[in-house]
């Protein structure tokens, strides 16, 4: 995509070689959920956050956009063993100024700007909306 810059000539916009962690149910983010999630790439919400469909919820290390469950919580048992509840620590999630969400942003994606936070959304909330736009998008 290109875009005029008065006299000097067409500008290229860069657009990010990686995919999107996308939220795919509404809920708070659970720190077990993003425990797994810190793997696959980098996180923009921290635990107790509250999340909704399609909010994107990191940056995948992959091209392509993965829908995860960020608000699993971890099942409780009777039973216990001594190497279950090992200690995790998260990685601090990356708190998105205005400037770096706009420059992450894609062409299918928006920045959201409340008073109390700035957020990353898929244009298209739903999954299966989603899903239909890129069929006929490649149609």
């Amino acid at each position: 995509m290109s875009l005029t810059a008065g006299s000097r000539g067409p500008v290229e916009l860069r657009n990010r070689p990686t995919g999107a962690l996308v939220a795919d149910r509404e809920g708070v983010a659970a720190q077990f959920a993003l425990m797994n999630l810190q793997e696959r790439g980098t996180l923009f919400v921290g635990p107790g956050d509250p999340l909704y469909e399609g909010m994107i919820v990191g940056e995948n290390a992959r091209a392509d956009d993965l829908d995860v469950n960020a608000s699993k919580e971890k099942h409780l048992t009777n039973i216990r063993s001594s190497t279950a509840d090992v200690l995790v620590r998260l990685v601090p999630h990356r708190q998105l100024s205005l400037d770096q969400a706009l420059e992450l942003l894609r062409s299918d994606e928006c920045a959201e700007v409340t008073p109390a936070a700035v957020r990353l959304r898929k244009v298209v909330l739903s999954k299966v909306d989603r899903v239909k736009v890129a069929r006929r998008a490649r149609v």
